[in-house]
């Protein structure tokens, strides 16, 4: 079991499927559902301080490199122009990000968000906020999906 637990954790870890993949193995696993939540949020989490704090610091640091330059000025210009309009719509910025990363599909999860936040020039603190919020409520849509469809999974077995 403790095996299974590890592997949620580090299946919520990874970017693009995060703790959308990583619950539906632990409903499918049979592992129970409060302490795998748990660990699946954690997991998804750990990244986030360090994704918003080194993700601007490394494309600062690419974008004199010769093969890497190009993107990472590009991004770097990006991220500026979306943070000076974007900053002027106040706290509905926030809940853009919220929904952005409590949307469970593919590319919408806590790295994407947290990256744009840092690329954005956010508040640390309430894109931290913002980004938990969406990772509980995508662990809360997925957590309904998943047991719809191991549910009816089982009915069919039976």
């Amino acid at each position: 079991m403790l095996k299974n637990y590890i592997i949620v954790f580090l299946i919520s870890m990874v970017p693009l499927v995060e703790l959308r993949l990583a619950i539906p193995y632990a409903v499918g696993v049979g592992l129970p559902i409060v302490p795998s939540i748990i660990i699946a949020v954690i997991g998804n989490m750990l990244p986030v301080p360090f994704i918003f704090f080194f993700a601007r610091k490394v494309l600062e640091w690419g974008q004199d490199k010769k093969l890497i330059g190009g993107f990472c000025r590009w991004c770097i210009s990006k991220g500026v122009k979306g943070s000076d309009k974007l900053q002027k719509k106040g706290t509905g910025l926030y809940i853009a990000l919220l929904l952005f990363v409590g949307i469970p599909l593919p590319g919408t999860g806590a790295w994407t968000g947290t990256l744009a936040a840092s690329f954005l020039n956010m508040d640390f603190k309430k894109s931290v906020l913002a980004v938990m919020a969406g990772v509980l409520l995508a662990g809360a849509i997925m957590l309904a999906a998943s047991l719809g469809l191991f549910g009816a999974i089982d009915f069919l077995a039976k």
